[in-house]
């Protein structure tokens, strides 16, 4: 089920919000910081109801504030030697945090996308969007502590540029398994430790602490799109053939590490050695040596 795509700001719930699917347009259709970080819980805290999650929808682009729209073009990363700096440290806070965001906001969007999916996939997407809430939550709290804010940053669409490839994929809901978690999540479990010692080694310990926080929740997601890839493809598929037909284009497993390669954090997300090399070893054909992450 594709559903007709609409524009998000039509699609907005007002009132309590008591299921995933009013949830999810409410995150998606508001565009300020409180709304998007709300949790995923009905107003007196109790679980939101899914037994009924209704047709497919697709949404194009999230709602956004002003100051926090897309906007291509953003700098390169700060290298993790440049953190000296507290303008260095503030842009890779902002850059971090926004992605969490932009991962909360995919989060909603899959989980209106393909309402069919059995209930222990969507319950998983659910608690995965609740996590990335409380990563920007935390990144956000660090930014703050450098006297800077999320919009006074250039906010890159980075992970929403992927969704019209996801989007028009044969593979549906295993490209974005393949593409969230196994590549975006995955170079995490890469990122997140070589910016934590970055953060450390530049006396900031606080902000080195939520990088590993967030490694450690990353461990869980890359988990979670392991074990549904694999149940959602065909039996007779290896690790390495269920993510290369559906990871989709332009992305890679080149692009689901860093230069720093966490082995260790990849078997206890339960990948599979081969899986694990067939990353490590991975080349991009259009560069011959890693790259610093750049949005664009």
């Amino acid at each position: 089920m594709n559903g007709d795509a609409i524009a998000v700001d039509a699609t907005r719930s007002e009132g309590a919000v008591t299921d995933v699917r009013a949830f999810c347009i409410r995150l998606l259709g508001n565009g300020d910081l409180e709304t998007k970080l709300a949790p995923p819980t009905c107003p007196d805290g109790s679980p939101l109801a899914d037994g009924a999650p209704g047709p497919s929808l697709s949404i194009d682009r999230p709602v956004r504030a002003v100051g926090l729209e897309l906007a291509a073009g953003a700098p390169p990363l700060p290298r993790p030697g440049e953190l000296a700096s507290p303008e260095a440290r503030a842009s890779c806070l902002a850059r971090f945090a926004h992605h969490e965001l932009m991962a909360a906001e995919l989060f909603a969007w899959a989980l209106l996308r393909w309402p069919e999916l059995p209930a222990e996939l969507r319950h998983g997407w659910l608690l995965a969007l609740r996590d990335e809430q409380r990563h920007c939550g935390l990144y956000l709290e660090r930014l703050y502590a450098h006297g800077s804010k999320l919009d006074d940053h250039m906010l890159s669409p980075y992970f929403w540029k992927h969704a019209p490839a996801i989007a028009a994929s044969p593979h549906g809901p295993r490209a974005f398994l393949s593409a969230m978690g196994l590549t975006f999540e995955q170079a995490n479990l890469d990122f997140a430790l070589l910016y934590r010692d970055a953060f450390r080694e530049a006396g900031d310990e606080a902000s080195a602490r939520v990088c590993q926080v967030i490694h450690d929740d990353e461990v869980g997601h890359v988990a979670l799109a392991a074990r549904w890839l694999e149940r959602l493809s065909e039996p007779d598929q290896s690790e390495i053939e269920r993510y290369s037909r559906a990871v989709p284009f332009p992305l890679s497993a080149a692009r689901a590490k860093a230069r720093r390669f966490d082995v260790a954090a990849r078997r206890r997300a339960g990948l599979g050695d081969e899986f694990i090399e067939f990353v490590r070893s991975a080349r991009s054909t259009q560069e011959t040596r890693p790259r610093r992450p750049r949005d664009s």
